[in-house]
């Protein structure tokens, strides 16, 4: 393949770039999936922590690679199982987490410091985190080899899907809350899952759901630089999670665009040294 470069036209490397390469248009690793398979993780989550467990366990024995935690909706607002407002909605489109001992029963035999786990969590998700990283001590695996994502992204809670808690200031300190804390404590975990997946099931377009996601990533950027943060300490571990829809050329292009639109966002208007 290397000899496919060797003429390449003017500007190309500038606009597109070998994969791993900045802009990144063609993808953050040289090789991509050749090198570096994707995780492969199901959304599961429902009823109690230990049914949960048991799915897990049971995905991880088929061949699944991490985990994604799908929380029922009282958990996901921070109300306990018991709140008149939880009737009818306990473990239904979720497992119900609310303490300590569910968390230890969630991830019962399960080693944290060998499966990568996703939490789609957001109001609360320092309490999540917290509960999960008690785990892992328990396990006896420090908070260095513990790997994962929470998905942390309380703006698109107020336009796109609705559970938020707090006012959008006492919500983005929460957030880069956990920027500051997971950049000193768990380097290897993503602090947050900036998503376009739920605006654009809110309506939006391909190009819509681009904008108003990397409109938000600024947003946090900014909050965590006005925290005194230095972009390059907690940058590296803003994740993204976009749609894919039907149409694969669209779908395709709107990836693209979006790994190069924010890899200048970030060099240009941010000053990343590793974008």
């Amino acid at each position: 393949m290397e000899g496919l470069f060797e003429s390449l036209p003017e500007g190309y490397r500038e606009r597109l770039g070998r994969p791993g390469e900045y802009p990144f248009t063609r993808g953050i690793y040289p090789r991509m999936y050749l090198d570096r398979l994707w995780t492969m993780r199901q959304y599961a989550g429902f009823s109690t922590a230990e049914e949960s467990n048991a799915r897990y366990r049971y995905l991880l024995a088929q061949g699944q690679t991490g985990l994604s935690v799908a929380f029922d909706l009282p958990t996901q607002l921070g109300l306990d199982p018991d709140h008149p407002m939880s009737v009818g909605e306990v473990g239904r489109v979720g497992v119900s987490i609310a303490t300590l001992e569910d968390m230890r029963k969630l991830f019962d035999g399960i080693p944290l410091d060998q499966v990568s786990t996703s939490m789609t969590i957001n109001a609360p998700a320092m309490m999540l985190l917290a509960l999960y990283l008690l785990v892992a001590e328990e396990q006896g695996v420090s908070w260095d080899k513990v790997s994962g994502t929470v998905q942390n992204d309380i703006l698109k809670e107020y336009f796109a899907r609705g559970t938020y808690i707090y006012p959008p200031g006492p919500s983005m300190r929460l957030v880069t809350d956990i920027f500051e804390f997971c950049a000193r404590h768990v380097p290897k975990w993503n602090t947050i899952s900036i998503s376009g997946y739920h605006i654009r099931e809110a309506g939006a377009t391909a190009a819509q759901e681009i904008a108003f996601t990397l409109a938000d990533g600024k947003a946090y950027v900014r909050a965590a630089l006005e925290r005194g943060l230095k972009v390059d300490e907690f940058a590296p571990r803003l994740s993204f999670f976009f749609a894919a829809h039907g149409d694969i050329f669209e779908e395709a292009a709107k990836f693209r665009a979006a790994r190069r639109l924010w890899a200048r966002i970030m060099r240009e208007e941010f000053g990343a040294k590793d974008p």
